[in-house]
């Protein structure tokens, strides 16, 4: 069970602090097809870093 809570407190920091690497994205624009892929890329692993860092109880107040 350790693996699965380390598994997901990384998920959920990392869908914390993810956001902070969309803005030299949106710094350099969005103007062409790598940076396009770029950004759905970042897109895509927040949201997969999101459903498995849900249930990370530190996120919890009690």
């Amino acid at each position: 069970m350790h693996l699965e809570q380390s598994v997901t407190a990384a998920g959920f920091w990392l869908g914390t602090l993810l956001p902070v690497a969309y803005f030299p994205v949106f710094l350099l624009g969005i103007d062409s097809a790598g940076m396009l892929s770029i950004f759905l890329g970042l897109l895509a692993i927040h949201v997969l870093a999101l459903v498995i860092g849900h249930d990370y109880s530190g996120s919890r107040t009690r």
